[in-house]
Order: C-alpha cells, then sequence, then structure tokens
C-alpha cells in the first residue's frame, strides 16, 4: 500500500508531510486511490473493498460528498485512522 500526499490542497498536524507523489502517477493495477480530509493520497488495494470496515467508510464518505464524487474517492477520516482501518483489513484478508 501507499501513502502519499496529494499535492496542494490544506494540510492538518494529523498527515505526515513524507509522502509526496504527482496527480498524474498512474496507479498500479489492482489498486483504488483515494483522498483522505486532509490530503493524503492512498492506494487501496481493490481486494480490501469488500472489507465491512472499508464499506463503512466509503459509505460515509458518501453520505458526506455525495455518491457521484468526481475524480478521486474522497475519505472523511484523517490519514492516521484511514491507515489502521486499512491496515487492520490486510492483516483479516490476510
Amino acid at each position: 500500500m501507499a501513502w502519499r500526499k496529494k499535492s496542494g490542497g490544506d494540510q492538518s498536524s494529523a498527515c505526515p508531510s513524507n509522502y509526496d507523489a504527482g496527480e498524474g502517477e498512474k496507479v498500479p493495477r489492482g489498486h483504488v486511490p483515494m483522498v483522505t480530509c486532509c490530503g493524503e493520497r492512498v492506494l487501496v488495494p481493490v481486494r480490501l473493498l469488500a472489507a465491512p470496515c472499508i464499506v463503512e467508510l466509503l459509505d460515509m464518505a458518501g453520505q458526506t460528498y455525495g455518491y457521484s464524487q468526481p475524480g478521486v474517492l474522497r475519505i472523511t477520516c484523517d490519514a492516521g485512522h484511514f491507515r489502521r482501518v486499512v491496515d487492520g483489513a490486510l492483516e483479516r484478508a490476510g
């Protein structure tokens, strides 16, 4: 999994500042790009999209931003929380 800061936008202290990537960067096969509320770009393996914890976060994002978001999916939680959720889902998926 790759954690990257989206270029531009406002940054909060909850977001690490040592990840940098261009928006034109190609997404590896089998991954979905997502952006946390503080602008951190995350590449999530497609196989995790069915994990209940990820489904709940996607549903919360849909309720907040709408279900037809243009561009990269936005997640409503900060980067640290999202990292813990995704890492836990990865462990359970084995």
